[in-house]
């Protein structure tokens, strides 16, 4: 008896100590102009906030521990300090989703590590359009370089046995414009005028390519990182029950009410043929990095 109590203890330790957690950080702004956050933005407000709320209630529904960061709480340091946080938390197995909806921006490329000389930044809550050498030099831009750090940093922790995803519902080039009437307002998130601390001008590379393949060293967990469009491409919300959503979150929602969280990316398939056959955005394509 003594034994297969012993054998029943064991079994039971290795369960919990090898139970996989599910953890997200979601992080959506609307208005870029908040009441107490210093800023010098000349960001056109959107419907961040609207994605989020989806994401959030079905990922709950899934068993994800959430952090959320939404409006003039989604400053570039609250961001930086959730990530630092998911980090230390993140364990062996887990499953791991982060999700950005807001605008995004082209930065020049200042160490020379991008071949068109332009890198790729969300953009928090905090953070001006525009370069200044006395109000504004881009210190709370997050860069590719900065999430490719941290991507790195939590899949090692995950492990081989887990998952990460991310994804972007946001652009890099863009305009917003407003039709003659209320209905035909477009809301484009990202801007045509790269962010340069030189005055170089941007210009984005036209890269086609509809999935990049992500390398795997040994020991770190799959990835799947999913965009709303190509660098050149503009992301157009679109109106769903007279609500306005990022379209990415608002399709990514719809498979994710019917399918659960794991390894297994094939979900984003259908995602991208919801994409396609939406009309509406028939000028932008997602998307896909993955090593799978």
């Amino acid at each position: 008896m003594r034994i297969f109590l012993t054998i029943i203890i064991l079994i039971l330790t290795i369960h919990s100590t090898s139970a996989q957690n599910k953890r997200a950080l979601i992080v959506g702004i609307s208005t870029y102009n908040p009441r107490g956050v210093n800023s010098n933005t000349v960001w056109n407000n959107i419907h961040g906030t609207n994605d989020t709320e989806l994401i959030k209630r079905t990922l709950r529904q899934q068993g994800f521990t959430i952090n959320s960061l939404k409006e003039s709480k989604a400053t570039a340091y609250n961001i930086r300090k959730a990530f630092a946080k998911l980090m230390k938390e993140t364990k062996k197995g887990d499953v791991i989703y982060i999700h950005f909806s807001g605008h995004g921006q082209a930065v020049e490329d200042m160490n020379g590590d991008e071949q068109d000389g332009w890198d790729e930044a969300i953009i928090p809550v905090d953070a001006a359009a525009v370069y200044s050498p006395k109000s504004y030099r881009g210190e709370n831009h997050i860069l590719d370089d900065e999430l490719y750090g941290y991507f790195k940093t939590l899949r090692s922790k995950i492990g081989s046995n887990g998952m990460l995803y991310a994804t972007i519902d946001a652009c890099h080039s863009g305009s917003s414009y407003r039709g003659e009437d209320v209905e035909d307002t477009i809301y484009v998130r990202g801007t045509d005028n790269g962010f340069s601390f030189t005055g170089k001008r941007y210009t984005p590379r036209i890269d086609k390519r509809g999935h990049i393949v992500v390398g795997k060293a040994k020991g770190m967990s799959d990835v799947c990182i999913i965009e709303a469009c190509r660098s050149y491409e503009v992301n157009t919300e679109i109106k769903e029950n007279g609500i306005y959503y990022g379209p990415l979150s608002f399709y990514i929602n719809k498979v994710l009410s019917s399918t659960t969280l794991s390894s297994d990316i094939s979900w984003t398939g259908k995602v991208r043929t919801l994409m396609d056959k939406d009309k509406r955005l028939i000028k932008q394509h997602i998307v896909i990095e993955s090593t799978k």
